[in-house]
């Protein structure tokens, strides 16, 4: 019998392999949520600004996609109570990215809308969100990139309400 191999004669060691997804809606399910997962996890790494928490962050891209709101729709549209959305408003006025003002229909409400730094936030956070993304994308083949279009397709339809 032949002397194992040394260390240094062995072959390099390849990458793990992920075993196939499982077969049927309760396996993929578990597959696609963990995948889900670590991607979100990923992406919301990249904001600008460090000190911004994933719930602040939420806050200011829901403004700048849909303009101003008053607390209450903000608490509403993030699924939180109101007590922690006036917390998290106040942050967001504190650190200059949002700002309180007149409610045109209603003295009682105010709306909260972004700052001109909120939406550079917002925008630079999308931009690197993006640039990392596209990094990962570029080292895939043209096929798998049209598979991803596909499942983005697919994904969206599942999420919609």
């Amino acid at each position: 019998m032949p002397p194992a191999p040394t260390v240094s004669e062995r072959p390099p060691e390849r990458p793990p392999e992920y075993p196939p997804v499982p077969r049927g809606p309760a396996g993929l399910a578990a597959e696609l949520r963990t995948a889900l997962m670590r991607s979100t996890r990923r992406l919301r790494a990249m904001k600008s600004d460090d000190d911004l928490s994933d719930a602040q962050f939420s806050v200011l891209a829901l403004l700048d996609r849909c303009g101003p709101r008053t607390p209450g729709e903000l608490a509403e549209a993030e699924h939180v109570q109101p007590p922690s959305m006036t917390r998290t408003v106040a942050s967001l006025v504190e650190r200059g990215l949002a700002e309180r003002g007149d409610h045109p229909g209603d003295r009682r409400q105010v709306l909260v809308r972004l700052t001109p730094a909120g939406r550079t936030t917002v925008e630079e956070t999308r931009r690197r969100r993006d640039a990392w993304l596209a990094r990962q994308l570029a080292g895939l083949t043209p096929a798998e990139r049209e598979v991803l279009a596909r499942a983005t397709e697919i994904l969206r339809r599942v999420v919609a309400p």
